[in-house]
């Protein structure tokens, strides 16, 4: 079983991103309070024969977790350990923005059972930084690697944004070389999206940036894909490359169709039946969970609907799906479609078939998002 707690608070607001965030930290202790009292709330969500779950893995998201302080983040595994029991090899995320990891922080970190990081590097240029409006600088985000590894974390993942306006083939390439020389075991590396209502997406409409360039982000990716494979990186999912033994858990996890529940502001849940998400407002959750009430909106999955989300995820994995699976599971017409929607990419080698496995081939994960669409179900 997983678990995932938002935390909702950032230093600052990041231009390409629409997460549920706030900027103001005069709250944090109340909905700090409010995460522990939902995680009694929520405690018989996912129906177990234990008198406490087990947890596999615990993701502190956001935001910016690493906001919160040593005492906070012990308040809250307290109350974990309360409802669930914790597994002794469990993986344990907290996000963590490189201006944040002092050393003080590290230390304090330690004293809790964090054992993986997850660091929002996102490029190693100050000039992406700024246009991104990061609150840390490039010195910073080497240096947050090399002292959270001193410190002794021997699991480390970070984040890289490629495909951002301005960036050449040349400075990818060095942002590469510059992560995987770092005591990283993981990287996940997403092509920049412009999402609407952002800061980013009203620079490119006022005609101050230009806008994503697709085919330089494709090349990225290439590039990427190499480099990943050179440094020993297993490519597992489209975003995620790993040395043998560290993939995610956590995200693993979603991708296998595994249930989870989210506590927090804007906290997603699922039960393998329906979906659940809270309020994205700090304010009206802090109120309700304090009421005894959980301010989430829930959807009641149709075959359809866990048949779509099932390629979506499977499909980025180097699993793939399984053609047996679906006969097995949404029935023989969903097997039946499946094959006539695919039959072109196979033919192009775009698909990959091994007995009953379909995985994307390297080519074709540079249109992964148009062969899962193809496959949908409408």
């Amino acid at each position: 079983m997983s678990l995932y707690l938002h935390i909702p608070f950032c230093r600052k607001a990041c231009s390409y991103c629409d997460f549920h965030f706030s900027v103001n930290h005069d709250r944090i202790n109340d909905v700090v309070n409010a995460l522990i009292k939902e995680l009694e709330l929520r405690k018989n969500y996912l129906p177990t024969k234990e008198e406490k779950p087990l947890l596999e893995t615990i993701y502190f998201g956001g935001g910016t977790p690493s906001l919160l302080t040593t005492d906070q983040l012990l308040r809250i595994f307290t109350a974990i350990e309360k409802y669930y029991v914790i597994a002794g090899d469990a993986e344990i995320t907290l996000e963590a923005n490189p201006d944040d990891l002092t050393k003080e922080k590290l230390a304090g970190l330690l004293q809790t059972p964090v054992n993986r990081l997850s660091i929002g590097v996102q490029s190693f240029f100050e000039k992406d930084l700024v246009l991104m409006n990061r609150a840390h600088n490039a010195v910073m985000a080497i240096e947050s690697v090399s002292d959270a590894a001193s410190a002794g974390f021997k699991n480390i993942t970070i984040d890289l944004i490629y495909g951002v306006p301005g960036m050449s083939e040349n400075e990818w390439l060095q942002n590469l070389d510059t992560a995987f020389s770092l005591p990283v075991q993981h990287i996940s590396c997403y092509s920049l999206t412009v999402e609407k209502k952002t800061a980013l997406d009203k620079l490119i409409r006022d005609g101050k940036i230009p806008d994503v360039d697709d085919a330089e982000a494709a090349n990225h990716f290439k590039l990427l894909m190499d480099k990943a494979a050179l440094n020993g990186f297993e490519h597992y999912e489209i975003s995620n490359f790993a040395r043998p033994g560290f993939h995610s858990r956590h995200n693993s996890s979603y991708w296998k169709d595994r249930p989870y529940i989210g506590i927090g502001p804007s906290a997603h849940s699922y039960n393998g039946i329906s979906r659940q998400w809270n309020i994205a407002s700090n304010a009206a959750y802090v109120v309700a969970i304090n009421n005894h009430e959980i301010p989430a909106e829930e959807e009641i999955l149709s075959l359809q609907n866990r048949y779509n989300e099932y390629l979506m995820t499977g499909l980025r994995t180097r699993e793939g799906v399984d053609l047996k699976f679906i006969r097995e599971t949404f029935g023989e017409s969903y097997e039946t479609d499946f094959l006539q929607q695919q039959q072109p990419y196979i033919d192009s080698g775009d698909l990959l078939v091994t007995g009953t496995q379909f995985t994307l081939s390297a080519k074709g994960k540079f249109i992964a998002d148009r062969i899962t669409a193809k496959a949908f179900i409408v």
